[in-house]
């Protein structure tokens, strides 16, 4: 059969001129991708009735034109276009803006097709759509699909060319799910699906396509990560590390402060997970300040011990630094060599670390994205640790676990993942998640306040930085919008300036470069600079033990776990600390996250009610956890259905006959494509 993956996209009748460069940009570019690019949602052309629809509604209602339409200019280019219409039983006011040419086509007694936004009070329709029946293809009684597009393409346009695909394809689109599957669950043919997601007739047909993708999606993901778990823990070409558990054991009692039981029990399971044959693929998660990167520490000592070399990938310069800081005091006593790569290094710096890591004489290298340049070579690399995977790109990882002979792999995570749904995403690694705090650690007090206090905050931040502590100020922007009424970093960096002129204040922003963004960090963590006023860049892992006080503008236009992980940066050091949220008291949902801010300090707490308040949005945003991002299924609300695909796919590869009967053909053809079946290893 056709491959319509490896058909280009310009075989599709009306895809000509630009339109496959603009197709590109959205990742298309060939036919099989197309019909893969489903809508995120419909428009409803239904006609309704106006007595049973409710204020806001987008609606569609078709009417008769009564009376003359007036325009009212704004400027050179701006108008209001006005138009009376019986929409029985109603008279209703038809408003348009910026469209005055449709005055000519409004002529009385004519009928017309209208969708746009309902004011019940006002009896007026704000219209985004205008169709007169009879003239031309009518959308009246239909659901459209509406595609997240580039401005170069138009949905009119996107809708044509995808008809145009399944016209000529649509009788091709191949079926990858067994029929045992199909059956057990009721789910439509692969064809029929895909057609019935870009054309539904109905809601409930498209409803029922949806069901069947997002079933195939989900099972093909768990498919892979259990077809890798199967596959690796039969493997034996991972490192067995001959670790000296009284060694590392006395290294724990060395350390200045006691592990918390729950830092003991991942040390246990990872030290377990060192000793197999296979590779370690595991996940570490904890709470801000958990203590990760001590067990992280004590895993590398281990390794360290038995002989090969450790590797600590993060994803900024400041945050390398200060982990080879931390890694120096623990190792120090015992002769282990660590040393630093990043790309601020000169030429000659760089090169004697690169001799010294590939003759064995450096144990630890902790770095950035410098670590998997092609001229960095190791002698024995047994374990790399990465700290923020989600900072770093699939293949980023892979090239790092590849400068080694499938050294073990522990990846740690601050941001809490309540472990039901941690264990399903993560189908292919194992889950340790540390839930206690290291005693001694004082909780955050944290307020909610409201824009009208900002007088008081102000003098917060100024007795504790005249009492010799730092504070951290962020903003949801980086300069003025037109759009949002929030406050932006450049305006708030020059109001303190003012309010505090013996005091330094400094700014970071995303658009600095990387080297201006280290350098402000690092005055803020010399002490330097006083009140350092910054967008979300701050919020992963930075440490400055002096900083006490957090802020933060519009508290209510962040998500819950990342006001946590900002909240995350202060509470390191010996004095109380405090976060401030400034919060519009009139936002229900900024209302309900304040609450849950002030109401705990734990964590996987605080992702529970961020899954809740969310629903079925983005809990998962690529920012906060390296979680897939799928096209049709939702982490929240396609939970269960997640729960059944990892249970389908895990009892499917246990089968011998998965792997050799031509049912399974289409299934191990996609474990082939996506080299879970090579000796690729899947990240």
């Amino acid at each position: 059969m056709l491959d319509l993956y490896s058909l280009p996209v310009t075989q599709v009748s009306g895809v000509k001129g630009k339109k496959p460069e603009e197709l590109l940009g959205l990742g298309i570019s060939s036919v099989g991708q197309l019909l893969d690019y489903y809508p995120f949602r419909y428009e409803d052309y239904t006609l309704r009735d106006l007595t049973q629809v409710k204020d806001g509604d987008k609606i569609t209602v078709q009417g008769t034109i009564v009376g003359v339409p007036l325009v009212q200019m704004y400027g050179r280019t701006k108008s209001r276009l006005t138009c009376k219409v019986v929409v029985d039983p109603l008279f209703v006011t038809a408003v348009w803006f910026n469209r005055h040419y449709l005055r000519d086509k409004l002529t009385a007694g004519a009928e017309v097709v209208l969708t746009g936004k309902w004011d019940q009070k006002r009896l007026q329709l704000t219209v985004t759509e205008v169709e007169f029946p009879g003239q031309g293809t009518s959308q009246i009684g239909t659901l459209q699909p509406v595609y997240s597009l580039t401005a170069a393409l138009t949905q009119k346009w996107f809708r044509q060319a995808m008809k145009q695909a399944l016209v000529q394809y649509g009788e091709m689109i191949p079926e990858v799910l067994p029929q045992e599957l199909l059956q057990k669950y009721g789910l439509l043919p692969r064809k029929q699906a895909v057609t019935l997601l870009h054309l539904p007739g109905n809601m409930e047909q498209g409803q029922r396509a949806r069901r069947r993708m997002v079933y195939e999606e989900l099972f093909l993901f768990q498919l892979k990560m259990q077809a890798y778990r199967a596959l690796n823990h039969e493997r034996a070409d991972g490192v067995a590390h001959p670790v000296d558990l009284p060694a590392v054991r006395a290294f724990v009692r060395s350390l200045p402060f006691t592990l918390t039981d729950s830092q003991k029990n991942v040390l246990a399971e990872i030290l377990q997970d060192l000793q197999q044959p296979h590779c370690m693929n595991r996940l570490l998660q904890g709470d801000v300040g958990a203590g990760k990167t001590v067990v992280a520490a004590s895993a590398l000592f281990a390794v360290v011990k038995a002989g090969y070399q450790g590797a600590l990938m993060v994803p900024t310069e400041i945050l390398a630094e200060q982990h080879k800081r931390s890694l120096d005091r623990l190792f120090e006593p015992y002769g282990i060599q660590t040393a630093l790569l990043t790309g601020s290094l000169t030429d000659r710096q760089r090169r004697e670390i690169l001799a010294s890591l590939q003759m064995g004489m450096i144990d630890v290298v902790v770095g950035t994205h410098a670590l998997i340049q092609e001229d960095v070579f190791f002698r024995r690399l047994g374990l790399v640790v990465t700290d923020e995977q989600h900072r770093f790109g699939v293949n980023q990882r892979s090239i790092l676990r590849r400068k080694g002979m499938n050294p073990d792999v522990l990846t740690m995570t601050a941001t809490p993942i309540p472990r039901t749904l941690a264990i399903t995403a993560f189908g292919d690694m194992d889950v340790s998640t540390l839930r206690e705090l290291p005693k001694g650690r004082k909780p955050i007090k944290t307020y909610a306040v409201t824009h009208g206090m900002l007088e008081r905050v102000l003098g917060f931040i100024r007795r504790e930085v005249a009492a010799g502590r730092q504070a951290y100020v962020i903003c949801p922007l980086i300069e003025e919008s037109e759009k949002l009424d929030v406050q932006n970093a450049i305006d708030v960096h020059a109001q303190l300036q003012f309010e505090f002129p013996d005091y330094k204040v400094g700014l970071l922003h995303g658009r600095m470069t990387p080297g201006e963004k280290d350098e402000v960090m690092r005055e803020f963590s010399a002490g330097r600079v006083h009140v350092l006023v910054s967008t979300t860049v701050i919020e992963v892992g930075v440490d400055v033990p002096n900083a006490t006080l957090m802020v933060v503008y519009d508290a209510d236009r962040f998500g819950l776990s990342q006001l946590h992980q900002l909240r995350g940066r202060v509470g390191r050091g010996e004095h109380q600390s405090y976060c401030v949220l400034i919060a519009d008291p009139k936002n229900e949902v900024g209302k309900e996250r304040m609450k849950a801010m002030t109401d705990t300090n734990d964590g996987f707490e605080i992702a529970r009610r961020d899954l809740e308040l969310r629903g079925p949005g983005d809990f998962f945003g690529t920012k906060q956890s390296g979680v897939p991002d799928f096209r049709l299924a939702d982490m929240v609300t396609d939970f269960e259905v997640m729960e059944q695909a990892r249970d389908d796919a895990a009892e499917l590869v246990k089968r011998p006959e998965f792997w050799t009967g031509t049912e399974y053909t289409p299934l191990r053809e996609f474990l082939q494509r996506e080299q879970i079946l090579s000796s690729e290893m899947l990240d």
